[in-house]
């Protein structure tokens, strides 16, 4: 079988997942993409790289032989790049969130549709171990219907925020992390929001630098889902945070960053009225040793391998084009309900 050829625009973020890539027996990293000549050149000899593979634009590496375009770019740039990737007949794996726009959101949304070739948006939380050991035991009934879940997202970056294109991204607007799992655990989508927070008693008053961010979602098969988000609030660990409630019990994990001890009761299963700790993995254990060379534990390995095999099937990719939006679009709204004085707002879902 003939290998895809991969090109990762971004050093960093993309090139992260260029690992994964280079260890995959169906693919080959053949090109990287870069704004910075000094960056391009040094982790283009990290993947032994000729200089002719190296791109300063663009436009010059869609132009180049490559099957599969890796974005790892800022998000005000992921629209633009997915359409042109698209028009140019190349397989687009796009890291999080999908934009930063309701109206770029809706030409990527056109723009995908339109082609032959596949999109997925690399949210690596559907990928985390304990992530897809719960969707098992949801899916089979042993919390019951789900109808309230929470997700904390705490991060402090403030030196990435301040005077970078962070600054005007709002908390809300990266929301992916916590929605997607949720949302694949539900198997729903939301349809509107509230939320509130606009002060600034930390940094400097732009958006991405706002304290904290809180928003209520209803979903279409009428559960509440409660986000807290921060870009600069001094929490540590990260909180990295997950509770799903349902008709027949909870699953709750760890509150000391993504991995750790959490807890669980199944009603049908479980003797005790109290939650029985639950071990909260982001590696699986069992996976191949290099399944965690892309980092996040073994999330992005399996995410990779599920981006391929829909390529190689012609099928639609986990988290496609839809269920991309459904993860990014709310938190766009989310934000200008708090700016407009916690009002609620629909969410459109953009599937065509």
């Amino acid at each position: 079988m003939k290998k895809f050829k991969v090109g990762m625009v971004g050093v960093g973020r993309a090139t992260s997942y260029g690992h994964i890539f280079v260890n995959h027996p169906d693919t080959e990293v053949v090109a990287l993409c870069d704004m910075n000549p000094e960056i391009l050149a040094k982790n283009g000899e990290d993947f032994k790289l000729d200089e002719k593979n190296l791109f300063l634009n663009y436009e010059d590496m869609l132009n180049s032989d490559v099957d599969i375009v890796v974005l790892g770019t800022p998000i005000p740039f992921h629209a633009e790049q997915t359409i042109k990737a698209m028009e140019a007949g190349k397989h687009v794996l796009c890291e999080v969130t999908a934009s930063d726009n309701i109206a770029d959101c809706q030409r990527m949304v056109e723009a995908v549709q339109k082609s032959k070739t596949k999109f997925m948006m690399a949210e690596n939380c559907n990928y985390m171990d304990f992530a897809i050991e719960w969707d098992g035991w949801i899916k089979s009934g042993k919390i019951g219907t789900p109808f309230y879940a929470e997700a904390d997202y705490l991060h402090e970056i403030r030196g990435l925020v301040d005077g970078k294109w962070r600054a005007n991204r709002a908390p809300l607007h990266y929301c992916s992390h916590s929605l997607g799992p949720i949302l694949m655990w539900m198997d729903d989508h939301i349809v509107r929001c509230t939320a509130s927070g606009n002060h600034h008693s930390i940094e400097p008053a732009t958006t991405g630098n706002i304290d904290i961010q809180v928003a209520l979602f209803e979903t279409a098969k009428g559960a509440t889902i409660k986000l807290s988000r921060s870009s600069v609030a001094l929490r540590e660990p990260a909180l990295c945070h997950y509770n799903i409630i349902g008709t027949k019990g909870f699953l709750e994990s760890s509150r000391q960053g993504y991995a750790g001890v959490g807890l669980r009761h199944f009603a049908d299963h479980d003797e005790e009225r109290q939650g029985m700790p639950i071990a909260i993995n982001i590696t699986d254990l069992n996976a191949p040793k290099e399944a965690t060379a892309g980092g996040h534990g073994s999330s992005e390995y399996y995410l990779v391998r599920d981006f391929l095999k829909s390529i190689e099937n012609d099928t639609t990719p986990p988290i496609d084009i839809v269920r991309a939006m459904d993860m990014t679009v709310p938190g766009l709204i989310a934000h200008e309900a708090a700016m407009k004085g916690g009002v609620w707002l629909d969410v459109p879902r953009l599937t065509d």
